[in-house]
């Protein structure tokens, strides 16, 4: 063989290889990330599965969108699909889209000019080239996912983002128990790029809940992992300003204690902790203080308790309950709710398809049918009805 021949075989194997990799290594980085540890079946009573099947069940926080992964195959890794969504017997789901991370990321401190993540993954993942350098267009982009998904499947899901539309999903799922509802919210309002018209343009985009902060400080203020502990920005009162004036539910899960104090003055509406657990149960740097935790729902606010080790010091569905117990004797029962943080690289316990086993533990630990299901779904869609924007 000539050396050219040689050369020419070398290349095509190269391109093989990228090719191969392009293909299997965002599933493999999926897979590796978003686990669920191997269990045992859990035990679900006949008066739970009845119970459960019964329930509006509602979770504030899952970055499936993230991922190549389809929302609309059932899938034997990660933790949400449609298929697994329909098992659980979930009506409400909140899609997260997660726009940036810091490499190195942990829950003590971050830099904000720490390498991005997600810019590799993008290309790994061959988004179009325009979400590369826009954390905008990486929400966008993430939503236009969410609304194909939809739009090829009408009787499976539909995308809420109006009290109308709640109410119109709400009568059709009484005929068609197999309808999920999702809904779009954002996780760091860095998703902006910096501008406050683009709070506009991910309302029009079908957004309907914001957070602040993720892991690192931003041009709105501080968070909880960042490295200056700062509260709001002048910036960031504008845009709370804003997200309000469009009847965007405001979530504050990784905003800084300071930049959550700050919050509860400024906004005239209640407000969200997407996916959280409690600092008194659960004594991580994930959770804020249960003082802050009991202004929020003094408000009117929800506190949605997640389902992994750092927010609930556990990840059994017995240790999730655990958490609740906690939460329903600190804010009581009107003010909490369920918030997974699913495929949002997070080792679980269970995936979604398996929350009849969660209804199972908080009957075993004396919770009363009002009370499961007020925090199953029952806030969630009480919260949704409320504040979401009219039409």
């Amino acid at each position: 063989m000539t050396i050219k021949k040689i050369l020419i075989t070398v290349v095509v194997i190269l391109l093989l290889v990228a090719g191969v990799g392009l293909v299997v290594g965002p599933t493999l980085i999926d897979k590796s990330m978003n686990v669920v540890n191997a269990h045992t079946s859990y035990p679900v009573s006949d008066r739970a599965k009845q119970l459960h099947q019964s329930l509006v069940v509602g979770d504030w926080h899952a970055d499936s969108l993230l991922w190549n992964r389809s929302l609309e195959e059932r899938h034997d890794f990660g933790h949400v699909d449609l298929p697994r969504l329909q098992a659980g017997n979930v009506s409400l789901q909140m899609f997260t889209t997660v726009t940036k991370s810091p490499s190195g990321l942990n829950y003590e401190e971050n830099s904000a000019e720490a390498n991005d993540s997600i810019t590799s993954l993008a290309m790994l993942q061959r988004w179009p080239s325009k979400t590369w350098n826009s954390l905008t267009e990486r929400a966008l982009y993430q939503a236009s996912k969410l609304h194909a998904a939809a739009a090829a499947n009408p009787d499976d899901l539909v995308v809420v983002r109006s009290q109308a539309e709640l109410t119109e999903f709400s009568q059709r799922r009484q005929s068609n128990p197999s309808l999920v509802a999702g809904l779009l919210g954002t996780e760091g309002s860095h998703a902006l790029d910096g501008e406050l018209s683009n709070v506009q343009r991910l309302y029009d985009a079908g957004f309907r809940m914001m957070s602040l902060q993720h892991f690192f400080d931003n041009k709105l203020g501080g968070s909880l992992h960042g490295t200056s502990n700062a509260g709001l920005t002048d910036f960031g009162q504008q845009v709370v300003r804003k997200i309000e004036s469009l009847n965007i539910v405001l979530d504050v899960s990784h905003s800084s204690e300071a930049v959550v104090s700050d919050v509860l003055k400024l906004a005239s509406r209640p407000l969200v902790v997407s996916h959280t657990g409690f600092k008194g149960h659960c004594d991580t740097p994930r959770n804020i203080s249960d003082s802050l935790m009991q202004s929020i729902a003094q408000q009117g606010g929800l506190i949605a308790v997640g389902y992994w080790d750092a927010a609930a010091c556990g990840e059994t569905p017995t240790e999730i309950v655990s958490a609740l117990q906690y939460g329903l004797s600190l804010v009581g029962e009107d003010h909490l709710s369920l918030g997974s943080d699913f495929d949002g690289t997070v080792t679980t316990s269970l995936d979604t398809s398996e929350l009849p086993a969660l209804t199972h533990a908080m009957l075993e630990a004396g919770f009363s049918e009002s009370q499961i299901s007020k925090i199953m779904g029952g806030n969630m869609l009480r919260f949704l009805q409320t504040y979401l924007p009219e039409n």
